[in-house]
């Protein structure tokens, strides 16, 4: 990062830091924070991980890899590491919606309590509880920003989730995450998903999830469901994603086996 993009990043995060300073109740976890604000929005800030940065449309995953489009419109802005800003409309002590940017300026809102800068992990830990007991659509949203805490790893509460009894989006939304984890161990909590999970569309979410993941262990774990799973609609999907990477020795060896089989 240039020298000018530090300082602007040190300046922004010093802001936030005296902001929380006014707005941080001793003692009070973030959840009995937000529970307990006035009706309208309430905001946190936290550090993003390493390789994300944003500007508050777009966030952008190592260097450019990869990029998700959070707004509308796009600005040749500098991408700035962070913080990762969270906004929320609370009624009644509940979340009824879920802002999530990286970088950037807060939003112009009326009647803000602003909880400024709070850990990453109880900001995680946070998100991913409200994706699990959530009843409306700030349960999906919230799986996403969770994901970006610095210094947090996610995967073991995005497979619980999955596993768990919440909505089916939010289930969806954690098998995908779970399958963006840079973890060899996320893509054995998948394949675990595949085989035991009863419902078929999150399975193949998880499928899905499989194919985007470079390790050697998920492409082997692709071939065994594409051979041999019993449920054909698994079988169906894996083949398919399969044919997405038919560079891949392996792959081709697999494609002739399953055509020649078939003569």
């Amino acid at each position: 990062m240039s020298g000018a993009g530090s300082g602007r990043l040190a300046a922004a995060t010093a802001a936030l830091l005296v902001i929380g300073g006014r707005g941080e109740v001793a003692g009070q976890s973030l959840e009995s924070r937000v529970a307990t604000a006035p009706d309208g929005w309430v905001r946190f800030a936290y550090e993003a991980r390493p390789g994300v940065c944003g500007h508050g449309d777009w966030v952008t995953f190592n260097d450019g890899e990869r990029r998700v489009r959070r707004g509308g419109g796009s600005c040749d802005c500098v991408c700035e590491e962070g913080p990762v800003r969270i906004e929320m409309r609370v009624r009644d002590g509940v979340p009824v919606d879920l802002d999530a940017d990286v970088g950037g300026t807060w939003r112009a809102r009326d009647d803000v309590t602003d909880l400024g800068v709070v850990p990453p992990a109880e900001a995680a830990e946070y998100l991913l509880a409200l994706a699990e007991r959530a009843r409306s659509d700030v349960g999906e949203d919230a799986i996403f920003p969770a994901t970006l805490a610095r210094g947090v790893e996610t995967w073991p509460r995005l497979l619980e989730i999955a596993r768990g009894e919440a909505r089916m989006d939010v289930r969806r939304q954690a098998v995908f995450w779970l399958g963006q984890e840079a973890s060899e161990r996320a893509t054995e909590g998948l394949t675990s998903i595949i085989d035991d999970e009863d419902d078929l569309e999150v399975r193949e979410q998880a499928v899905f999830a499989l194919s985007q993941r470079s390790e050697p262990d998920a492409l082997d774990a692709l071939i065994r469901i594409a051979r041999a799973h019993p449920e054909p609609r698994l079988r169906k999907r894996a083949i398919f994603w399969l044919g997405q990477r038919g560079d891949d020795p392996r792959v081709l060896d697999f494609l002739e086996e399953l055509l020649a089989g078939g003569r």
